[in-house]
Protein backbone atom coordinates (compact mmCIF):
# COMPACT_ATOMS: atom_id res chain seq x y z
CA UNK A 1 0.00 0.00 0.00
CA UNK A 2 1.47 3.36 -1.01
CA UNK A 3 1.47 6.31 1.32
CA UNK A 4 -0.88 9.09 0.31
CA UNK A 5 0.27 12.72 -0.08
CA UNK A 6 -2.45 13.65 2.41
CA UNK A 7 -0.84 11.39 5.00
CA UNK A 8 2.57 13.01 4.46
CA UNK A 9 0.98 16.43 4.91
CA UNK A 10 -0.64 15.36 8.16
CA UNK A 11 2.60 13.96 9.58
CA UNK A 12 4.55 17.06 8.52
CA UNK A 13 1.97 19.32 10.16
CA UNK A 14 2.07 17.22 13.32
CA UNK A 15 5.87 17.55 13.33
CA UNK A 16 5.62 21.33 12.93
CA UNK A 17 3.03 21.80 15.66
CA UNK A 18 4.82 19.45 18.07
CA UNK A 19 8.10 21.22 17.32
CA UNK A 20 6.69 24.69 18.02
CA UNK A 21 5.22 23.67 21.37
CA UNK A 22 8.30 21.60 22.20
CA UNK A 23 10.58 24.56 21.47
CA UNK A 24 8.71 26.65 24.05
CA UNK A 25 9.06 23.88 26.65
CA UNK A 26 12.74 23.35 25.76
CA UNK A 27 13.41 27.09 26.09
CA UNK A 28 12.11 26.96 29.66
CA UNK A 29 14.17 23.81 30.42
CA UNK A 30 11.17 21.56 31.01
CA UNK A 31 11.33 17.77 31.22
CA UNK A 32 9.39 17.21 27.99
CA UNK A 33 11.07 19.43 25.42
CA UNK A 34 11.55 19.79 21.66
CA UNK A 35 12.04 16.19 20.53
CA UNK A 36 9.64 14.74 23.10
CA UNK A 37 6.74 16.92 21.97
CA UNK A 38 7.45 16.09 18.33
CA UNK A 39 7.39 12.37 19.10
CA UNK A 40 4.12 12.70 21.02
CA UNK A 41 2.38 14.74 18.31
CA UNK A 42 3.65 12.66 15.38
CA UNK A 43 3.03 9.42 17.29
CA UNK A 44 -0.57 10.38 18.05
CA UNK A 45 -1.07 11.29 14.38
CA UNK A 46 0.38 7.93 13.31
CA UNK A 47 -1.90 6.01 15.68
CA UNK A 48 -4.89 7.93 14.36
CA UNK A 49 -3.87 7.27 10.75
CA UNK A 50 -3.39 3.59 11.52
CA UNK A 51 -6.75 3.29 13.26
CA UNK A 52 -8.40 4.86 10.20
CA UNK A 53 -6.84 2.31 7.88
CA UNK A 54 -7.64 -0.66 10.09
CA UNK A 55 -11.32 0.26 10.20
CA UNK A 56 -13.76 -0.37 13.02
CA UNK A 57 -11.27 -2.46 14.99
CA UNK A 58 -8.90 0.51 14.96
CA UNK A 59 -11.27 2.61 17.07
CA UNK A 60 -9.74 1.05 20.14
CA UNK A 61 -6.31 2.32 19.09
CA UNK A 62 -7.48 5.92 18.98
CA UNK A 63 -9.30 5.51 22.30
CA UNK A 64 -6.18 4.14 24.01
CA UNK A 65 -4.02 7.05 22.87
CA UNK A 66 -5.52 9.12 25.69
CA UNK A 67 -4.55 6.47 28.27
CA UNK A 68 -1.03 6.21 26.89
CA UNK A 69 -0.52 9.97 26.89
CA UNK A 70 -1.87 10.17 30.44
CA UNK A 71 0.68 7.57 31.59
CA UNK A 72 3.47 9.54 29.92
CA UNK A 73 2.34 12.80 31.50
CA UNK A 74 2.17 11.25 34.96
CA UNK A 75 5.89 10.48 34.77
CA UNK A 76 6.66 14.19 34.38
CA UNK A 77 4.91 15.27 37.59
CA UNK A 78 7.08 15.25 40.71
CA UNK A 79 7.12 16.77 44.17
CA UNK A 80 9.95 19.09 45.18
CA UNK A 81 9.88 19.86 48.89
CA UNK A 82 6.39 21.34 49.44
CA UNK A 83 5.59 22.09 45.78
CA UNK A 84 4.29 19.89 42.98
CA UNK A 85 6.09 20.53 39.69
CA UNK A 86 5.57 19.44 36.11
CA UNK A 87 1.80 19.88 35.99
CA UNK A 88 1.89 22.41 33.12
CA UNK A 89 4.25 20.25 31.07
CA UNK A 90 2.15 17.13 31.75
CA UNK A 91 -0.99 18.99 30.66
CA UNK A 92 0.88 20.18 27.55
CA UNK A 93 1.83 16.58 26.72
CA UNK A 94 -1.84 15.61 27.00
CA UNK A 95 -2.91 18.52 24.78
CA UNK A 96 -0.21 17.81 22.17
CA UNK A 97 -1.48 14.23 21.95
CA UNK A 98 -4.94 15.61 21.21
CA UNK A 99 -3.49 17.88 18.51
CA UNK A 100 -1.78 14.90 16.92
CA UNK A 101 -5.06 13.01 16.83
CA UNK A 102 -6.84 15.97 15.21
CA UNK A 103 -4.17 16.31 12.52
CA UNK A 104 -4.01 12.57 11.96
CA UNK A 105 -7.77 12.46 11.44
CA UNK A 106 -7.57 15.34 8.96
CA UNK A 107 -9.38 17.87 11.14
CA UNK A 108 -6.96 20.70 10.35
CA UNK A 109 -9.29 23.46 11.50
CA UNK A 110 -9.57 22.06 15.01
CA UNK A 111 -5.89 21.09 15.17
CA UNK A 112 -4.53 24.46 14.03
CA UNK A 113 -6.94 26.41 16.23
CA UNK A 114 -6.04 24.23 19.21
CA UNK A 115 -2.33 24.69 18.52
CA UNK A 116 -2.76 28.47 18.41
CA UNK A 117 -4.64 28.45 21.72
CA UNK A 118 -2.06 26.22 23.44
CA UNK A 119 0.90 28.25 22.17
CA UNK A 120 -0.89 31.45 23.18
CA UNK A 121 -1.39 30.11 26.71
CA UNK A 122 2.25 29.04 27.03
CA UNK A 123 3.75 32.22 25.55
CA UNK A 124 1.35 34.97 26.55
CA UNK A 125 -0.01 33.81 29.89
CA UNK A 126 3.31 32.95 31.57
CA UNK A 127 3.69 36.59 32.65
CA UNK A 128 0.17 36.62 34.06
CA UNK A 129 0.84 33.38 35.92
CA UNK A 130 4.04 34.80 37.44
CA UNK A 131 2.22 37.99 38.45
CA UNK A 132 -0.52 36.03 40.22
CA UNK A 133 2.09 33.83 41.93
CA UNK A 134 4.03 36.88 43.15
CA UNK A 135 0.94 38.18 44.96
CA UNK A 136 0.69 35.18 47.27
CA UNK A 137 3.60 32.76 47.42
CA UNK A 138 3.91 29.78 49.72
CA UNK A 139 7.34 29.01 51.15
CA UNK A 140 8.74 26.68 53.78
CA UNK A 141 10.97 28.33 56.39
CA UNK A 142 13.23 26.52 58.83
CA UNK A 143 15.01 28.48 61.56
CA UNK A 144 17.53 27.17 64.08
CA UNK A 145 18.41 29.53 66.92
CA UNK A 146 19.48 29.52 70.57
CA UNK A 147 16.65 28.37 72.81
CA UNK A 148 14.90 31.05 74.80
CA UNK A 149 11.38 31.34 76.13
CA UNK A 150 8.99 32.59 73.43
CA UNK A 151 11.66 32.10 70.73
CA UNK A 152 9.27 30.75 68.10
CA UNK A 153 6.53 33.21 68.99
CA UNK A 154 9.01 36.02 68.41
CA UNK A 155 9.64 34.88 64.85
CA UNK A 156 5.95 34.44 64.16
CA UNK A 157 5.42 38.05 65.20
CA UNK A 158 8.29 39.01 62.92
CA UNK A 159 6.66 37.23 59.96
CA UNK A 160 3.45 39.14 60.53
CA UNK A 161 5.34 42.45 60.76
CA UNK A 162 6.75 41.70 57.28
CA UNK A 163 3.23 41.21 55.92
CA UNK A 164 3.31 37.39 55.90
CA UNK A 165 0.93 34.79 57.26
CA UNK A 166 2.82 31.99 59.11
CA UNK A 167 1.50 28.51 59.94
CA UNK A 168 3.64 26.76 62.52
CA UNK A 169 4.83 23.25 61.71
CA UNK A 170 7.37 21.00 63.39
CA UNK A 171 9.27 22.25 66.47
CA UNK A 172 12.27 20.62 68.07
CA UNK A 173 14.68 21.43 70.87
CA UNK A 174 18.17 19.90 70.91
CA UNK A 175 20.33 20.98 73.83
CA UNK A 176 20.33 24.77 73.88
CA UNK A 177 19.13 25.05 70.29
CA UNK A 178 15.57 25.43 69.06
CA UNK A 179 14.38 24.51 65.57
CA UNK A 180 11.11 25.73 64.10
CA UNK A 181 9.45 25.18 60.75
CA UNK A 182 6.71 27.28 59.21
CA UNK A 183 4.65 27.32 56.06
CA UNK A 184 4.50 31.00 55.22
CA UNK A 185 2.16 32.77 52.78
CA UNK A 186 2.39 36.25 51.36
CA UNK A 187 3.56 38.52 48.52
CA UNK A 188 6.97 37.96 46.96
CA UNK A 189 8.29 41.34 48.13
CA UNK A 190 7.29 40.53 51.71
CA UNK A 191 9.18 37.21 51.50
CA UNK A 192 12.28 38.98 50.13
CA UNK A 193 12.17 41.53 52.95
CA UNK A 194 11.78 38.79 55.56
CA UNK A 195 14.59 36.64 54.11
CA UNK A 196 16.99 39.57 53.98
CA UNK A 197 16.41 40.41 57.63
CA UNK A 198 16.70 36.80 58.80
CA UNK A 199 19.95 36.30 56.87
CA UNK A 200 21.39 39.27 58.77
CA UNK A 201 20.02 38.18 62.14
CA UNK A 202 23.01 37.19 64.37
CA UNK A 203 20.76 34.99 66.55
CA UNK A 204 19.85 32.71 63.61
CA UNK A 205 22.31 29.80 63.40
CA UNK A 206 20.64 28.06 60.45
CA UNK A 207 18.04 29.34 58.00
CA UNK A 208 16.48 27.29 55.20
CA UNK A 209 13.98 28.97 52.86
Amino acid sequence: MTIMPEDILRLALALLIGGLIGAEREYHSKAAGFRTMIMICVGSALFTLASGRIGEEGDRIAANIVNGIGFLGAGIIFKEESRVKGLTTAATVWAVGALGMCIGAGHYDIGLTGAAVILGCLWLLSGTSNWISSKNQQREYKIVTTFEHKTLARYETFFKECGLSPHRGRQQRTGNEMMGQWRVYGPQKAHEKCIKRLLNDPDVKEFVF
